[in-house]
């Protein structure tokens, strides 16, 4: 089995290599690295090739910067890019915080929603739909496993371009699932959940432990200061819609319009969003993997699930996991032919979404809010139309929350020249 991780210079890079050696069917497998960044694939290259080595494993590892060499014969690739300069820090992403922030928009993140969303998103979208066509002509017979944000509208983006099955994944619905066993002092073990949405705004419509729902437990729990201190967002999302999201507090503020008007609440994570480059360690942990072994030649596995559906396509046993896919009457009261999370399982005939119903329709409302910028934002990328990308942005809920239209115009105008090059191909 052949993998090709297209961006692996990222921290996934080196992640998802160790999780799909940790697992024995996938022992043999050869993987390939993929980044334009020479000086980081060769870290990565060297790391893996010594866990590969140490572990006395008959896979293989090769590397180069270019993707047309790498990807025929691929059974998966990953795609883990980040387009026109570092995900997380220097620019354009800087001026994606700054630029919002002058006329008063508070972004925490800025890599999903937001401004920062939609033109991360339109920046990103050329280059993805390239590595897409690539795809479609050299690893025919692949499946697409994505990890770029905005996880919704890029999976979104994929699916309407590419020939083969693609899915987006995230580790939202792990982390949060262990943090909600931790509130109600349960053992990981005993918890269940059943979790649909959309990417970073999906809802535990169902928690149990030992297959009792354990809402009431969580209900209590939420009241409790110790944990609206860690929770501040989360908790009272819950306490008014009824239901705990997925993403971070940190992350959630930005999802809703709320907490633009309440600055004791944003600016912590404004502040930790700016020393973001430092914490190499703390999103190792965001994917499961103890502060104190992010680099081991251990093979230590990740919560992370693209190795989990690598394995179960070649084992042909089924593994579950929530995954970002197509709307297909999955969701019943969230737009068809968008992008939702919800259940899916795998197995070797490929990945089978789970209709997941009705969401409560409080929950299905937040999310459409942020369909409608994805669904436009989708279109900006796809038929190269920069008005609509405007368009996006005067419906993004906390852009809305902030700013008349004029100003909103404004600010689009300042990002769009700040983004430079990276737009030249928009009309």
């Amino acid at each position: 089995m052949k993998m090709v991780i297209v961006g692996a210079g990222s921290a996934f890079g080196s992640r998802i290599s160790v999780d799909i050696l940790s697992r024995e069917p996938l022992k043999d497998a050869t993987i390939a690295l993929c980044d334009i960044n020479e000086e980081r694939l060769e870290t990565v290259y060297k790391y893996v090739d010594k866990v590969i080595k140490s572990n006395d494993l008959p896979a293989k590892v090769v590397a180069g910067t270019d993707r047309e060499k790498l990807l025929p014969g691929a059974d998966f690739v990953v795609i883990s890019v980040a387009i026109g300069g570092p995900a997380y820090h220097g620019e354009p992403y800087e001026s994606e915080m700054e630029i919002p922030l002058k006329y008063g928009i508070m972004q925490t993140v800025g890599d999903t929603v937001g401004p920062g969303g939609v033109f991360r998103t339109l920046r990103s979208a050329p280059e993805i739909i390239d590595i897409v066509k690539d795809i479609n002509r050299l690893a025919p017979k692949s499946m697409i496993i994505n990890y770029t944000n905005p996880m919704a509208m890029l999976t979104w983006i994929i699916n309407e371009t590419a020939n083969v099955p693609a899915v987006g994944l995230c580790h939202s619905v792990q982390g949060t699932s262990k943090r909600l066993a931790e509130f109600i002092d349960s053992p990981y073990g005993e918890v269940g959940y059943w979790v649909a949405g959309i990417n970073h705004m999906s809802w535990f419509l169902e928690f149990t432990r030992n297959g009792e729902d354990a809402y009431p437990a969580l209900r209590e729990a939420i009241e409790k200061a110790e944990n609206i201190a860690k929770e501040p967002v989360r908790t009272e999302i819950m306490k008014n819609f009824g239901y705990f999201v997925t993403e971070s507090s940190r992350h959630m503020s930005e999802y809703v319009p709320y907490y633009q008007h309440e600055q004791e609440v944003m600016k912590p994570y404004l502040s930790h969003t700016k020393t973001i480059k430092d914490r190499r360690t703390a999103y190792f942990e965001d994917m499961g993997v103890k502060a104190l072994s992010p680099d081991s030649i251990e093979l230590v596995r990740s919560h992370e699930y693209a190795s989990g559906i690598m394995e179960a396509v070649q084992t042909k046993v089924p593994f579950r996991f929530n995954g970002n896919v197509m709307n297909k009457g999955l969701i019943k009261n969230l737009p068809q032919n968008c992008c939702v999370e919800v259940p899916c399982f795998t197995d070797g005939e490929g990945i089978h979404p789970c209709e997941s119903g009705y969401l409560p329709p409080q929950c299905a409302a937040l999310c459409r809010n942020n369909v409608n910028v994805q669904e436009l934002t989708v279109k900006a990328a796809i038929e190269k139309d920069r008005e609509a990308a405007f368009q996006a942005l005067c419906l993004d809920p906390s852009t809305a929350a902030v700013l008349t239209l004029k100003r909103i115009r404004e600010l689009f105008e300042e990002m769009w020249r700040m983004e430079g090059p990276l737009l030249d191909c928009y009309k």
